[in-house]
């Protein structure tokens, strides 16, 4: 061991200098005037220990000395230098992403020269293309793999080094994957339809797989994957369900069992609906979902439920729900786990509306769109006269208005403020509604509405 000299408020020492190039490693900087000058040691730990160098090339390149040096009783102290292992580099101070690596000179990270590439981060050095004398084949610096060098054989090519020039798979082979230097046989003695075939699916099968089957390459039939579906007879792939639909099951046979699961959330508008996922199309087994309705201040909520279709054979296994909170003892506004095709109106028990809809893995069905709104709880009088109403939905004319998009949403915009009620003229009310849904509602609404006029 070579003793040091601390050095004043600090912490460190100076030791004779082992190395006459300035250093560099992952923990510091290290400096060494001269060989015969001194060299600054680390800055000691607060009691006894050690701490270790890694001492770096000018370039960074290669790794020269390990070196630990040892704080004793305020004495630091050289306590081994030796060689570090060929081949292993420290990490560099910066992490640098992949496709660049880590300049010591410059101290920063540099993309990839043109004929080299690097896939791992943290890296001093670039790995060189195949083919280094011809490193004008690369696609572009910063290259992260070395497919981006260029020059490779395509999917459905290959080559006895996986670059150009290349070869067609033959007949019966197939490759998926670019740089290869095989392709891979169907197997079982399958033909493919043409050259250059890039995927299985490309192999010609012997047996007819039923809808919602495809060939594998083990050679047997198997049932389409959750998420995908197959029309057809004799295919050896499956169609992905797009979006963000997925099948209930696995076996799907058509596009329509591909369902949207999204549902529930946060509601507050003046007006909106809740629907069943996937509607129009039929609900997915297994949902779940949740909606909360938090009208602004000092309004309350009509719903109108147009209709409803849910599985009568389940049960009562999908229901669809309306209550105060998600608490069963809470004040119900309506609940039901059957189907209606009469529409119904009626207004909330409470300020705020917790609604839960559920299905399980038994039959499925169009579930439901309803719309809500809320209105001034100054006229709470006159929204419940008139939801009470039976000749409100005497007649399938007045079934039909509760039903069509287009006029709820002209009755809720009433309904959520009022005075637009006059902004309809005497005809567009007739061309709108019928006339004696009119006559139902005037009576009862510019009684309510005269000093708005």
């Amino acid at each position: 061991e070579a003793p040091g000299t601390p050095s004043p408020g600090e912490g460190t020492c100076t030791l004779p200098a082992l190395w006459p190039e300035r250093e560099r490693g992952p923990c510091g900087v290290l400096r060494a005037e001269s060989s015969r000058g001194p060299t600054r040691c680390p800055r000691a730990p607060a009691s006894e220990g050690n701490v270790s160098r890694l001492f770096l090339s000018e370039d960074v390149a290669s790794v020269r000395t390990s070196v630990t040096f040892k704080l004793n009783g305020g004495i630091c102290s050289l306590k081994k230098a030796e060689p570090f292992p060929e081949g292993l580099r420290p990490a560099p101070p910066v992490s640098c992403r992949a496709g660049t690596y880590y300049d010591g000179a410059q101290e920063r990270c540099i993309l990839c020269p043109n004929g080299t590439f690097q896939n791992e981060e943290g890296q001093i050095t670039c790995e060189p293309c195949p083919r280094p004398e011809n490193p004008g084949v690369q696609k572009t610096p910063e290259a992260w793999n070395v497919s981006e060098c260029g020059g490779l054989c395509q999917p459905g090519e290959y080559s006895a080094d996986g670059f150009a020039p290349c070869q067609l798979c033959a007949l019966g082979t197939f490759q998926p994957e670019a740089g290869r230097t095989s392709c891979l046989p169907c197997g079982g003695g399958l033909p493919t339809k043409r050259l250059g075939a890039t995927s299985f699916q490309d192999c010609e099968t012997r047996v007819q797989c039923s809808p919602g089957h495809f060939y594998t390459t083990t050679h047997r039939c198997v049932r389409c994957p959750a998420g995908t579906y197959q029309p057809e007879f004799g295919k050896n792939s499956c169609v992905s369900c797009p979006g963000n639909t997925t099948t209930d099951f696995d076996g799907a046979t058509n596009l329509t069992q591909c369902k949207n699961r999204r549902c529930g959330g946060e509601l507050g508008d003046f007006t909106g609906y809740i629907e069943s996922p996937n509607y129009p199309g039929n609900y997915p087994a297994n949902a779940e979902c949740t909606w909360v309705i938090n009208p602004p201040p000092k309004r309350r909520i009509l719903v109108v439920v147009p209709e409803i279709f849910l599985p009568i054979e389940d049960d009562c296994g999908d229901f669809l729900v309306m209550r105060k909170t998600a608490s069963r003892g809470s004040a119900t506004t309506y609940e039901t786990c059957q189907t209606y095709e009469r529409p119904i109106a009626f207004t909330s028990r409470s300020r705020r509306l917790w609604i839960q809809f559920k299905s399980n893995e038994g039959n499925s069905a169009k579930g439901f769109q309803v719309p809500y709104v809320t209105y001034d709880e100054d006229y709470q009088e006159l929204i419940e006269d008139i939801v009470r109403d039976g000749r409100l939905y005497a007649s399938e004319n007045h079934q039909e208005i509760l039903k069509d998009k287009k006029l709820i949403k002209a009755l809720f915009d009433v309904l959520a403020h009022p005075q637009n009620y006059f902004r309809y003229t005497a005809q567009e009310s007739r061309e709108m509604f019928p006339r004696s849904f009119i006559r139902l509602l005037r009576s009862k609404v510019s009684r309510f509405l005269r000093p708005y006029r």
